[in-house]
């Protein structure tokens, strides 16, 4: 498969359409639970969704052959992997204002390095550990032990919710070193989907017009956003791209405050840019050292 040409303004203005998708996604998602719809009945019907959209566009393309694959045991742990983590974030979505549970997402980058040096057997030097421990110093602010007005659960799920999202990027970056975004996506919405269904009938209740359209649009923003981020990051650099993910906040306080009327307390306002501002050191240091680094292979 060629590279693709490289166009970094067009990369970061889909990586921007993404995170605008995401978020949208997760608002929606706030008021199907308000609805009463059950949080394993979401996930379900954003997974389901998936699978006929993509199969589909694959075989009017006559592409259907990318999604062959060599490690389904890789894929069913993976797949294990990220239905305990879309449990965890859109749990944290329904616990948290959506503002908040955006703000907890990005500590991901912080868990990322901690589990780079446990797993990965990485070296990680003085500068992104300090990154960290500032990071975790925002986490504390926002937080409030003993003073936060937010739900201890809804703070607990947003915080193992980054976690799993470091751990799934590792695995995912794994995965990536011989199969396409496509067959990832693919082979992780069957397992899911397979394996929510089996808990559906417990879960399923009679739903009206208003929530069917809810639960649809949440199915299809979910898969346009998987996609815009895969284009941007074939169009663009990882390191620059991934900077625009720090603007789902203005979109998640954006939505928060049109349909909720919620706007973040002083504590986030405190803690947030300290947690951005340790990710984007991470995200500094990783590309100085990306390009320090000699080519060679890739180890497992």
């Amino acid at each position: 498969m060629a590279p693709p040409h490289q166009r970094p303004v067009l990369a970061l203005a889909i990586r921007l359409l993404a995170m605008a998708l995401i978020a949208g996604m997760s608002a929606l998602v706030k008021l199907a639970s308000e609805a009463g719809v059950h949080l394993a009945e979401i996930i379900f019907w954003r997974q389901a969704l998936t699978l006929p959209l993509l199969v589909g566009a694959l075989a009017a393309t006559r592409h259907l052959g990318q999604l062959r694959t060599e490690r389904i045991p890789i894929h069913g742990r993976r797949a294990m992997l990220g239905l305990i983590g879309m449990f965890l974030n859109l749990g944290s979505v329904t616990l948290l204002p959506l503002a908040e549970a955006t703000t907890l997402s990005f500590v991901a980058s912080l868990f990322a390095v901690m589990l780079s040096t446990v797993l990965l057997r990485e070296r990680v030097g003085a500068i992104r550990w300090l990154a960290v421990a500032l990071g975790f110093a925002g986490v504390i602010i926002i937080t409030s032990p003993g003073h936060s007005t937010l739900p201890a659960l809804g703070l607990a799920t947003g915080i193992g919710a980054a976690f799993m999202n470091a751990l799934i990027a590792i695995q995912v970056r794994d995965l990536g070193r011989t199969e396409r975004p496509v067959t990832i996506v693919f082979w992780f919405s069957l397992f899911s989907t397979v394996l929510l269904a089996a808990i559906l009938p417990f879960v399923i209740t009679h739903h009206d017009t208003r929530t069917w359209l809810l639960l649809a649009a949440i199915g299809l923003s979910g898969l346009a956003g998987q996609l815009a981020l895969t284009a941007a990051l074939r169009l663009g650099p990882v390191s620059s791209v991934i900077v625009m993910d720090y603007t789902s906040l203005f979109w998640a306080t954006l939505f928060g405050w049109l349909v909720w009327s919620h706007l973040p307390p002083a504590s986030t306002w405190a803690g947030a840019p300290i947690i951005i501002a340790a990710g984007l050191v991470i995200v500094w240091r990783e590309n100085r050292l990306a390009r320090t680094k000699p080519i060679g292979p890739v180890a497992s």
